[in-house]
């Protein structure tokens, strides 16, 4: 299907004027006249956004986007929502947030021209095969094994990949087409050395996704396990061994995803305590007056943050430490919140509608406060442990020494499990 380049970051032609604000507005508007969002299939409006390269506005053109400033992007966004489109990440939210980066910084230029369009589109859906039962915040710690085939005369090395294990906590597994994987290829070296990455094709024989269902009722994450599948050279990132500098290329765009979701003021999450607080007068008191009051410093405090982190990283290749910031301080947020609401609700907040994992993802739902709640609980986790996330900060920010990590240095086989 591909032709394997093992790091190529993909150029075009650079625009004889840099795009500003003002360019960007214009295309956008031209974009959501043409194509009404009201009007139009989904997957037109989003491929004509693609097509003018306003889906990453700091991606090549060609591929997405016009080489403007990353920072720049919420402009674009603006206009989509104001035309009653959707928030363009939400179309496929890990493809967006997630894998779209690692696919423009190491793909060659045929598959990132096969790939990132219909991820754009969410014509296909992709998800993140890292996570294993044993290897949660010690991700470098995994155990799926994939061993490469002699390959033969044309191809002498350059044989498919056979994987076997299990992935565990797989968001949107169940409806994905593509997935990216991290394997250990060497399990005698030491276990940041040892894995490389892949790009899966979820129909590929020995697929098998199981849902798990969560504290809400609903079946969103999945276990994923891997039987003898095969996977093509061509759909490795990267060299051989050298798959935790991919992996953590993507997995600082998942956090600067988690971590800057708050595009307005006033908007996510704390919207949601505020409209809360005007629905139930009844309940007002100085101390959860105040406790709001905080909490809403706090959101803007955090918008700011995310603001900042943006801009700073419209001049990084790849998402900077900072954004361990702004996810920890989210996903916290985020709890604290429905926490608030909760309390404000009373004895209405332990009431249900549905248990069913079939239900709707209907946020507007009279009891869509009690599910965001029990769902927040997974906000400090996905995405990196909030004890990790401190782990960067203190690292990489903040330069302190590293935590002691005894299995540094030996090789993974050796390793007490």
């Amino acid at each position: 299907m591909f032709q394997h380049v093992s790091i190529s970051f993909v150029t075009t032609t650079a625009p004889s004027i840099a795009p500003d604000a003002a360019m960007i507005e214009k295309v956008a508007r031209d974009v959501v006249t043409a194509h009404p969002p009201r009007d139009v299939p989904l997957t037109e409006l989003m491929g004509a956004w693609y097509d003018a390269g306003l889906t990453w506005v700091h991606f090549p053109e060609g591929l997405g986007g016009l080489r403007a400033p990353r920072s720049l992007q919420p402009v674009a966004n603006r206009v989509m929502r104001e035309a009653g489109g959707p928030e363009p990440r939400t179309v496929n939210t890990i493809g967006y947030g997630i894998v779209a980066g690692t696919i423009r910084r190491y793909a060659s230029p045929e598959q990132a021209s096969r790939l990132l369009r219909p991820l754009a589109t969410g014509e296909e859906k992709w998800c993140q095969l890292f996570s294993e039962p044993s290897a949660g915040s010690d991700l470098a710690g995994l155990a799926t094994r994939a061993v490469q085939e002699t390959g033969d005369a044309v191809t002498p090395g350059g044989g498919d990949w056979i994987v076997n294990g299990q992935k565990v906590w797989t968001s949107l597994a169940h409806t994905s087409r593509w997935a990216v994987l991290l394997a250990r290829t060497d399990p005698d070296v030491p276990k940041h050395k040892g894995l490389t990455y892949f790009i899966l094709d979820m129909t590929t024989p020995g697929v098998e996704v199981r849902p798990l269902r969560q504290l809400t009722g609903r079946a969103q994450f999945n276990e994923v396990f891997l039987d003898n599948v095969r996977i093509p050279d061509a759909q490795r990132f990267g060299a051989v061994g050298e798959g935790w500098i991919v992996a953590n290329s993507t997995l600082g765009d998942e956090r600067t995803s988690l971590g800057d979701r708050v595009p307005a003021r006033g908007s996510g999450v704390i919207a949601d305590a505020l409209a809360l607080w005007q629905a139930h007068p009844e309940r007002h008191t100085p101390v959860l007056r105040e406790r709001l009051t905080r909490l809403w410093i706090r959101a803007e405090t955090h918008r700011l943050t995310s603001d900042r982190t943006r801009v700073a990283a419209a001049t990084q290749a790849t998402a900077g430490p900072g954004s361990a910031v702004t996810k920890l301080v989210g996903s916290e947020l985020t709890q604290h919140v429905y926490e608030f609401c909760m309390e404000l609700l009373g004895p209405a907040g332990t009431l249900i509608d549905t248990y069913s994992p079939d239900a709707p993802d209907d946020e507007s739902g009279p009891t869509a406060i009690q599910r965001k709640y029990l769902r927040s609980r997974a906000t400090t986790l996905e995405g990196g442990t909030s004890e990790i996330q401190r782990n960067v900060i203190g690292e990489r920010v903040l330069k302190l020494p590293q935590e002691p990590r005894a299995d540094k240095k030996i090789p993974w086989r050796d390793v007490p499990r």
